[in-house]
């Protein structure tokens, strides 16, 4: 069975075309990626998009370098603060930020960074500090895995001559260090984000030791590969010291098979990535698509936490095997991730943020014993830096990645979406400029319309990502006639998209483009149910999981002249069981679209666009336990309370809420 890929051969016929997809790739020194990622700057947000970028520039991610002393008085930039992990991570999420919104202010915050750290390259070719005041050794490598990816995003948005000199000169250095002290601790287990960053640096510095480096940094790795081919992690996870179990280790690893496929080309490597998923999902799995981990893999309960860290660098790993694979499967669940377990995480104004986030979170409260694995009891409190301060310096990664990966080149020369949301893309082909306007409100909306604007008459493919879950998708031409498969579409046709299994795929829609033409994709979502432990629900529609936002009164537990820290606790019932048979849930589920509260962000409970209207009953049995809601019982379960309409939210919509129920008999 073919792999829901990219095509290698492109159709050429009169009008649209939809193909099969699979993809082959020949074997040079670095197996080229399925999928070429545009430069930042090249693709703009729009709608809601922008608006959520925005709220981030004015929340913590845009002002963390005016107070928080671990990027204001790093070491990294001459001060006496952290000069480990932290400015490099900050970097590698206010880059992109910067020039997606075309900040001028964060722009020139960034570049007195980077300007200081080109400033003060060690002799020997190191960037940045030797080592810091904390425990971590001399010439650890760490912290250069995400300064490369920063400081290469930085030189695809200004060209900046000095960027790649500098980073090959410290990846001479990088050499000799392993050579005399191997991978060891984070390193070891990150090996593959470093190897992202050198083969980037080797398409703009063709140098062969940069491929022998990404060689040994991978073999000097662990092999999450093989790890995952045995694994044996299959409960809640308490050794706070294991690395192999830590979740944000275990996200990064979501790449290392299809990152190191590129040298080894080993079809086994390619689909690596397919199997932790199904292993995760199995074990630790939720139903917004990501994995338990509070700080460790923690089970299938919807009452463990997730760690924001591991949320937004499952993101990035999955943008790059979408690159790496072409894989239309990765999509599906980079949107699943991002439009819900990614928003869920703030205060919706993105000025505080949780360590841990639950799917069934209805407190967050600091006192008394807590469910976590491993982790302090304010990991999910809203704040400045709740547990610790890692997530409040990588967080900012998540919202920027996403839009500069929404669309990526293919090797036919045209263009493919990795995931939908609004934006603007110009770029160019075959050396002429081309523009395409995504204009839709998905992924509250099924339509998204696709303007693509040319200088001069030109053919090219777009791969339409199709997702999974959509059972009847169509492509209207809305302003011009087009010829699809040999039939005449006029404006207001719709014409089937087809597909040969029911999976995730691409099709390729090639046509001659002239001037302006738009067309408008429908993929109609339905409700699904997503199976938790012990019988418990989740109501899915498209991307989206919905969640039962619960009544909260927020206290403000530690005042900031800048940011606060913030315990919630609930005021209205959340104990509730469904009435529905998961088997038939659209006999159960009502969606309806609202309109939001104006100037709302997308993700809150006054901008939700979309709800869903359910049935169920409290259940007076189930109660707090540990700090967070219990399990919840085994289904069937039954209630002698009264039945209510429940309505439902878009996860990523609310603060507390309970995502998974227990289903009521009959």
């Amino acid at each position: 069975m073919t792999r829901p890929r990219l095509p290698l051969a492109w159709l050429v016929a009169i009008g649209f075309i939809w193909t099969s997809c699979a993809v082959a790739a020949d074997a040079p020194k670095v197996e080229p990626r399925a999928l070429e990622p545009l430069p930042l700057g090249a693709i703009r947000p729009a709608g809601w998009l922008k608006t959520q970028l925005e709220v981030q520039a004015k929340g913590l991610g845009g002002r963390l370098d005016e107070f928080w002393p671990d990027i204001k008085q790093s070491a990294w930039i001459g001060g006496k603060a952290e000069g480990w992990e932290r400015v490099p991570y900050w970097l590698d999420g206010i880059v992109p930020l910067a020039y997606l919104l075309d900040d001028p202010a964060l722009k020139a915050r960034s570049k007195r960074f980077i300007d200081y750290i080109l400033d003060h390259q060690q002799p020997d070719g190191w960037l940045g500090p030797i080592g810091d005041s904390q425990r971590h050794r001399p010439y650890d490598v760490w912290p250069l895995f995400p300064l490369y990816k920063a400081f290469l995003q930085y030189e695809e948005a200004t060209s900046d001559p000095r960027i790649v000199p500098a980073l090959v000169k410290c990846a001479r250095k990088i050499d000799q260090v392993v050579d005399e002290t191997p991978l060891y601790e984070w390193a070891k287990v990150r090996a593959a984000d470093f190897a992202v960053a050198l083969y980037s640096l080797h398409d703009r510095a063709p140098e062969p030791f940069l491929l022998d480096l990404a060689r040994k940094i991978l073999g000097q790795g662990h092999d999450w590969r093989a790890q995952f081919e045995d694994y044996r992690l299959t409960g809640r996870t308490t050794d706070g010291f294991n690395l192999l179990s830590h979740g944000v280790n275990t996200a990064m690893a979501w790449k290392f098979g299809p990152v190191r496929s590129r040298l080894s080309g080993d079809a086994g490597d390619r689909d690596a990535v397919f199997n932790m998923l199904d292993v995760l999902d199995r074990y630790h799995g939720q139903a917004t698509g990501i994995f338990t981990c509070d700080e460790h893999v923690a089970g299938r309960s919807p009452s463990q936490g997730t760690e924001l860290c591991t949320v937004v660098e499952a993101m990035y790993s999955l943008e790059e095997a979408i690159a790496i694979l072409g894989d239309a499967r990765l999509g599906d669940r980079l949107e699943r991730i991002a439009y819900n377990a990614l928003p869920a995480t703030f205060k919706k104004d993105m000025s505080a943020h949780q360590y841990d986030q639950q799917a069934n979170q209805v407190l967050c409260t600091r006192e008394g014993e807590h469910v976590w694995a491993t982790n302090g009891p304010d990991s999910n409190l809203f704040g400045l830096e709740p547990n610790f301060g890692c997530c409040t310096a990588n967080f900012h990664q998540g919202w920027p990645k996403l839009a500069s990966h929404l669309w990526m080149r293919t090797p036919g020369g045209g263009l493919a979406v990795a995931a939908y949301a609004p934006c603007v893309v110009e770029t160019e082909i075959r050396g002429k400029p081309v523009r395409v306007e995504v204009a839709t409100e998905y992924p509250f909306r099924d339509a998204v319309e696709i303007t693509v604007t040319v200088a001069e008459p030109m053919r090219f493919p777009l791969e339409l990502r199709v997702p999974e879950w959509s059972r009847t998708p169509s492509i209207t031409a809305s302003e011009a006639p087009f010829a699809l498969g040999g039939r005449k579409l006029r404006v207001g046709d719709a014409a089937d998209v087809a597909r040969d299994e029911r999976t995730a795929c691409y099709r390729a829609l090639d046509a001659e483009w002239s001037g302006t033409k738009t067309i408008r994709l429908e993929l109609p979502a339905f409700a699904r149910a997503y199976r938790g432990e012990d019988g418990s629900t989740a109501i899915l529609r498209g991307p989206l999981v919905f969640a039962l936002p619960v009544a909260a009164e927020w206290t403000k537990v530690r005042d900031d002249p800048n940011f606060a820290d913030w315990e919630v606790r609930p005021t209205g019932p959340w104990n509730y069981a469904l009435e529905l048979a998961p088997e038939r849930i659209e006999d159960a589920v009502t969606f309806r679209e609202v309109q939001p509260a104006a100037g709302a962000p997308a993700f809150s409970a006054e901008g939700a666009k979309i709800r869903a209207e359910v049935r169920g009953r409290r259940l007076e049995g189930w109660g707090i336990e540990r700090g967070a809601a219990a399990p919840p019982p085994r289904s069937p379960v039954a209630s002698a309370a009264p039945l209510e309409t429940l309505d439902l939210i878009p996860y990523g919509c609310t603060d507390l809420r309970v995502a998974e129920f227990p289903i009521l008999k009959d």
